[in-house]
């Protein structure tokens, strides 16, 4: 028989939550109210809740890795049911019979297991620290501490979801463009391994010179089908060498240095990593998270070593009792306006909504360079891609053209 999990209020006004069985949510119902309960909410075992109250068969497909979307998911449908006035334990229950992750099912069981023997919930997600960035278990200590885990697990699912947006965003704006060089070069590459050689074999029969350009196009493509797969496996040990080196720290912090001084694209991996800092730290914050920790735990969770730096440096400075701004400004990395708008939020106390707006004003930045960006970037792959071939299509018309000029 179906099962219903189910919140409720006795007459004395105190919540109470259960699981009924019954043939339908009606009379899943009908039973609970026979119990003298007034019913707030019964959700059918085996659906998806979401923060909208929309309903959704559970998936039966499963997969074994815990993915950024399967995380993101776990926490809007835990704030969402924690919200409704579901126990963690029962939410814990009915998440994990509907995750998509086979190992997410495990962990989510094994909170449940380790709450039940006596841990809180951030401690539970603390023994998973490959799962759960130190972001989850301070956000959700904050929660536990104020009493308002619901409220803080909604603005930790609001987050993960503005996060995966936003990395949406990226992917599909450089989409387009690598598709469009790979076919690109691909062309190039065809036209020189099968379409020049065979207009080399017919020039053999041509009994004239062949025009400089000819001679260099046929040159190029009998070195490519030569050494091509020399080249290929160059290409790949270079590759292979280049990654070994920037899991180095040295080679990572110096590839960062690298990124940050390249010309038009230094400014948007500048502004993506402040989008990321302030995007982070605004909920920490607003979750109340003290400033100490929220910089300790940005410290950890950025991706890039100069940042991280950076960030300890402030850290250490507001331990010793200096102005933010003040450490903001001695970096050297932060634009004006931010070291401003962080001055701003010191003296009137309003630093978290002080880093959201950082946060959307570099966000809106990085959209607006990635859109110029790809509209740039289409035509220019167009007119050299175009271009070479089209010296490549003259190349091999011209000793026909010197022919037909003998001929004449």
């Amino acid at each position: 028989m179906p099962k219903f999990y189910y919140v409720a209020r006795n007459h004395a006004g105190v919540k109470e939550t259960g699981i009924e069985e019954a043939l339908t949510q009606e009379d899943a119902v009908v039973k609970i109210q026979a119990k003298g309960l007034i019913v707030i909410n019964v959700i059918p075992e085996g659906v998806e809740l979401f923060s909208d109250n929309a309903i959704k068969i559970k998936s039966k497909s499963k997969h074994g890795r815990v993915t950024s979307e399967d995380l993101m998911l776990f926490c809007r449908q835990l704030s969402t049911l924690i919200g409704a006035g579901v126990t963690i334990l029962m939410s814990l229950e009915i998440i994990a019979k509907q995750v998509a992750s086979r190992k997410l099912y495990d962990i989510s069981m094994d909170l449940k297991k380790n709450m039940e023997s006596g841990l809180s919930f951030h401690e539970a997600l603390a023994l998973h620290p490959k799962i759960f960035s130190g972001l989850w278990i301070n956000l959700v200590e904050s929660g536990e501490a104020s009493g308002n885990l619901g409220v803080v697990l909604s603005r930790l699912a609001a987050y993960l979801e503005k996060d995966a947006e936003f990395k949406k965003k990226i992917i599909s704006a450089l989409i387009y463009p690598m598709i469009l060089t790979i076919a690109g070069f691909g062309a190039l590459i065809f036209l020189s391994l099968k379409i020049v050689p065979t207009f080399a074999e017919i020039f053999k029969s041509f009994d004239i010179a062949l025009p400089f350009l000819t001679q260099v196009l046929i040159g190029i493509s009998d070195f490519l089908k030569k050494y091509v797969l020399m080249i290929f496996l160059l290409i790949g040990g270079v590759i292979f060498v280049f990654r070994e080196f920037i899991k180095t720290k040295t080679g990572r912090k110096s590839f960062e240095k690298f990124k940050f001084k390249l010309p038009i694209f230094g400014d948007f991996f500048l502004a993506l990593n402040i989008e990321r800092f302030s995007s982070g730290m605004s909920t920490l914050l607003e979750s109340g998270v003290p400033i100490l920790y929220s910089l300790e735990i940005s410290e950890r969770s950025v991706d890039n070593l100069i940042m991280a730096d950076i960030i300890r440096k402030i850290k250490n400075d507001v331990r010793e009792g200096k102005p933010m701004r003040d450490s903001f400004e001695h970096s050297g990395f932060f634009e004006p306006m931010v070291i401003q708008m962080v001055s701003i939020g010191e003296e009137i106390g309003e630093l978290p909504q002080m880093f959201k707006r950082i946060n959307s004003f570099y966000q809106e930045q990085c959209d607006t360079f990635l859109t110029r960006f790809v509209s740039m970037f289409e035509p220019f792959v167009l007119v050299f891609i175009g271009g070479i071939i089209g010296v490549m299509v003259i190349g091999m018309f011209l000793p026909i053209f010197e022919l037909s000029k003998i001929n004449g």
